[in-house]
């Protein structure tokens, strides 16, 4: 089953359910570096006043750009109703596609793709558009996962590990990025995040559709189980 797979990508976005159940895993069961401060220090080192964050979903990473780095932001997700609950946070979003952005050459001082790009089918085409978007010197910051990210969760349900693999990762971000990017660097974030028990990894293994055919193979377990979140933040510089 493919991530980039636009019908697939389309119907798990329609509604804020599935983000919600994944999000209360990173903001409430982990533990370390949160990728979001990461992405929040790397942009302020760039100083923007503009910002564009693409695949925005509700809103809580933009809304919190624009407050604490004190500048616009503009965001853009293909779902109608994350956009419609970034709006509710006060955030300028707007329905669009990251493959044809509708704005100017150089209009923002950075750009941020946070766990997205592994959705993009035409990923070359969409990183062009992005670096297009951005004022020479200025830096997209995308965050995405790692071959190995929760790999212990996943052989406990018995997924083939290689069904998951993203297009966007660790391992090929940086093939990616550098045919459009002048600069590009990692920072590798590695977590260890607790699942309380059998019924919280059941909701969160049905979270998604890939993960949805194994959530009835969740064994009951007698203690937390823990497994290790692997992220990268990339920061590309035009």
């Amino acid at each position: 089953m493919r991530s980039d797979d636009p019908e697939l990508v389309r119907e798990q976005y329609a509604t804020e359910d599935g983000l919600a159940t994944r999000a209360s895993l990173y903001l409430h069961g982990g533990s370390g570096v949160d990728a979001r401060d990461v992405v929040l220090a790397e942009l302020a080192e760039h100083r923007p006043r503009r910002v564009l964050e693409v695949g925005c979903g509700w809103g809580e990473l933009a809304e919190r750009i624009g407050r604490e780095l004190v500048c616009d932001v503009v965001a853009v997700d293909q779902s109608e109703r994350m956009v419609e609950l970034a709006r509710r946070r006060g955030v300028d979003a707007r329905v669009g596609d990251v493959g044809s952005l509708g704005f100017a050459d150089g209009e923002f001082d950075a750009a941020v793709a946070a766990w997205m790009l592994y959705h993009v089918r035409d990923l070359d085409r969409a990183l062009r558009e992005l670096a297009r978007v951005l004022r020479p010197g200025g830096a997209l910051v995308a965050v995405t996962n790692g071959a190995a990210d929760l790999e212990e969760l996943w052989r406990l349900v018995g997924r083939d590990l290689s069904d998951r693999l993203l297009s966007f990762r660790t391992e090929t971000g940086h093939e990616h990025l550098s045919p459009h990017f002048a600069a590009v660097r990692r920072r590798d974030l590695v977590t260890p995040v607790e699942f309380r028990d059998a019924s919280t990894i059941r909701r969160y293994v049905g979270s998604s559709i890939g993960g949805r055919p194994y959530v009835s193979e969740v064994p009951e377990l007698t203690d937390p189980f823990v497994a290790t979140k692997v992220v990268t933040v990339f920061v590309a510089t035009r």
